[in-house]
C-alpha cells in the first residue's frame, strides 16, 4: 500500500494514474451498453464479437506508430491527447445505426486506445526509473478502479437516463475536463533515450521479451473477454434476474483487480515477479471454474477471483519489459503490448464464433484451458531460467 500512499500524497503521480482511471471509466461505461447495442442493431454473438474485434484491430494497427509519436511530440503530450481523443471517439459506437458503422467507430476507439495505453505505461516506467519508486501495479489499480466507477455510476444512471448517448456525453465531459486540469503535472515530460536507441535495435535484444509477450496474450485475453462478455454471459447463460444487474460480474471483477493491484507492488517485492505471476494464473484458473458452474453467486465470485489473479500480471510484465536492457521503454512495452494484444484482438471474435457454434459456456471453458496451459508453461520456463 506504500505505492498508493505515495500516489495520493503527490499530485504529480496522481495526475498520471488518473489517466489509467479515466481510460477504464470510458470502457466500463461502454461495457454496460454492449447488450443494448447488440439488441438495437439486431446482432448475433459472432457479429458483436467481430465489432469488438474491430476495436482491438485498431489498437493493434496503431501500436507500432506510438513510439514514433511519443518521440516526436513528447511523452506527456501523447498521454494527454490520447486520453482526450479516446474519450471523444466513444461517441461513435453510441450513435452507430448499423453494423458497419459500429465496426468503424470501434476501430477509431482502438487507435486512440493504443496511443493512450502505450504512452501512459511508458510515462510510469520513466517515472519509476527517474524517481526510484514502484507505482506501476498501483497505477493499473487505478485502471481497475476506473472500471468500477464507470460500471457503478453507469448502473445508477441507466435507470435515470433513457438515452445511452446522454450518459456517454456526461462521462466524456467529466473525463476530458479532469484530465485537462491534471495534465499540467506531466504535459512537458519526455522519454529518456540513450544513443543506442536512436538506431535500429537488433532483433536478439527482443528475445527476453517473447515469454513476457506470451503471458501477456493470455492475461489480456482474460481481461478483454470478461470486460466485453461478462454481461452477456450473466444474461444468456446464468440467466440473471434483472438486466440492470448484468454489469455485476464486471463490477466485482474490477473491484478485485483494483485491490490486487494496490497491494501488488509490495507483494512483488516480497515474493518476486516469477512467483506472483504464477500465483496469478493459478487464481485465474480457479475463478474460471467458478464462473463455469453458472450459478449466480458462484459466477460473480468467480469473476472476482479471476480479477484478483490477473490483477498483477500485466503491470509486472510491463515493469519488467520497461527495464529491458538495450531498448527504450516505449519500444519494449510496445513490443509486449503489441504481441499481447493479439489475445485481446482475437478473444472477442473467437468467443463469439464458439458461442454461435456451441454456447458462451464453452467459450469460457476454452479460456480456462488456455490459462491452464499458460500456467504450466510459465512454471517450467521460470524454473529453467
Amino acid at each position: 500500500m506504500n505505492s498508493l500512499k505515495l500516489i495520493l500524497s503527490d499530485f504529480r503521480y496522481f495526475s498520471v494514474v488518473w489517466v489509467y482511471c479515466s481510460l477504464n471509466i470510458m470502457i466500463g461505461t461502454w461495457v454496460l451498453y454492449i447488450p443494448q447495442v447488440k439488441e438495437k442493431l439486431e446482432l448475433d454473438d459472432s457479429e458483436i464479437g467481430f465489432a469488438l474485434f474491430s476495436l482491438a484491430l485498431g489498437l493493434l494497427f496503431f501500436i507500432p506508430a506510438v513510439p514514433y509519436i511519443t518521440h516526436k511530440i513528447g511523452l506527456g503530450k501523447s498521454v494527454f491527447f490520447g486520453i482526450c481523443a479516446f474519450s471523444i471517439a466513444f461517441i461513435g459506437p453510441f450513435i452507430a445505426t448499423n453494423f458497419m458503422m459500429l465496426c468503424v467507430s470501434l476501430f477509431v476507439v482502438g487507435v486512440f486506445s493504443a496511443l493512450t495505453d502505450i504512452s501512459m505505461n511508458t510515462l510510469v516506467s520513466e517515472i519509476e526509473k527517474k524517481d526510484k519508486v514502484n507505482i506501476m501495479s498501483a497505477a493499473h489499480g487505478f485502471f481497475s478502479l476506473g472500471g468500477v466507477l464507470g460500471a457503478l455510476i453507469g448502473t445508477l444512471l441507466i435507470a435515470l437516463l433513457d438515452v445511452p448517448l446522454y450518459h456517454a456525453l456526461l462521462v466524456i465531459f467529466i473525463v476530458v475536463v479532469t484530465n485537462l486540469v491534471l495534465s499540467k503535472k506531466y504535459f512537458t515530460m519526455t522519454e529518456n533515450r540513450s544513443p543506442k536507441n536512436k538506431s535500429k535495435v537488433p532483433f536478439k535484444v527482443y528475445k527476453p521479451l517473447f515469454l513476457l509477450a506470451l503471458l501477456a496474450i493470455v492475461a489480456m485475453s482474460g481481461e478483454g473477454s470478461i470486460e466485453q462478455w461478462s454481461s452477456i454471459y450473466l444474461i444468456e447463460i446464468v440467466e440473471i434476474s434483472s438486466q440492470n444487474l448484468a454489469g455485476l460480474g464486471f463490477i466485482v471483477f474490477s473491484i478485485m483487480m483494483t485491490m490486487g493491484r494496490f497491494f501488488g507492488d509490495g507483494i512483488s517485492e516480497k515474493i518476486g515477479s516469477k512467483r506472483i505471476i504464477v500465483l496469478g494464473f493459478v487464481l485465474a484458473c480457479m475463478g474460471y471454474l467458478c464462473v463455469l458452474l453458472s450459478q449466480v453467486l458462484l459466477s460473480v465470485i468467480g469473476f472476482g477471483i479471476i480479477g484478483l489473479g490477473l490483477s498483477v500480471i500485466i503491470p509486472e510484465l510491463f515493469r519488467v519489459a520497461g527495464n529491458t536492457r538495450g531498448v527504450s521503454a516505449s519500444k519494449s512495452i510496445s513490443f509486449v503490448s503489441g504481441i499481447g494484444f493479439f489475445g485481446f484482438l482475437l478473444s472477442p471474435v473467437i468467443l463469439g464464433y464458439i458461442s454461435d457454434s456451441f454456447n458462451l459456456r464453452i467459450s469460457f471453458l476454452c479460456l480456462l484451458a488456455l490459462t491452464l496451459l499458460t500456467l504450466i508453461v510459465s512454471i517450467f520456463k521460470f524454473e529453467s531460467n
